[in-house]
């Protein structure tokens, strides 16, 4: 649920207002169905349960064409410091799963130049510790039956590996001024 919490309250943030059909298509429209499992049916329920816990506010219906009036949404002050607090723990953690990183790294320009620097190094550096503990594991030659599942080790560490090179060069590359951050020109302004 996180990552789809923190799409459905990034999609809003963005538009300002939206109603969860506005919401379901830029979802569509950024790929989210290739690579998380957010069925149509749990955005609206999303939309929802963020209403219920305080992070969305219905607000004036808008019309609609040849159909019933559709609910808005628009984002409550908790529901922006828990965007925020969701989009920093997606991009400075090695534990949650790929599609919450995906999803942060979607939003990535709502930060500071140097706040996204700063939680990059921070997942690359939970990487690299997690990392040295797992292979330890498969350094120590198992013996017995079990040696095989060594290889299940090994790819997790071949995988944080290709995490930790990735995350390098995307802060590389922010370094280097690619992407506009928030604060600088028209992007919007969340430090």
């Amino acid at each position: 649920m996180t990552t789809t919490r923190l799409l459905i309250l990034g999609a809003v943030r963005e538009r300002g207002r939206a109603h969860g059909y506005q919401v379901r298509r830029d979802l569509e429209s950024w790929g989210v169905h290739l690579w998380a499992s957010i069925q149509p049916g749990s955005i609206y329920h999303g939309l929802r349960r963020l209403r219920d816990d305080g992070l969305l506010v219905e607000v004036e219906a808008s019309p609609s064409v040849g159909g019933p009036a559709r609910t808005d949404y628009v984002v409550t002050d908790a529901g922006h410091a828990a965007f925020r607090e969701l989009l920093e723990d997606a991009l400075s953690s090695d534990e949650g799963p790929i599609a919450e990183t995906i999803a942060g790294i979607g939003f990535i320009t709502e930060l500071s130049r140097p706040r996204a620097v700063e939680l990059l190094r921070m997942r690359v550096e939970a990487f690299e510790r997690r990392r040295a503990r797992v292979v330890s594991v498969y350094e120590q030659e198992p013996d017995g039956d079990w040696q095989h599942h060594v290889e299940a080790v090994r790819l997790w560490a071949h995988t944080a590996d290709a995490a930790i090179q990735w995350t390098q060069g995307l802060i590389e590359r922010l370094e280097g001024g690619a992407y506009e951050m928030a604060g600088e020109g028209s992007a919007p302004t969340d430090t």
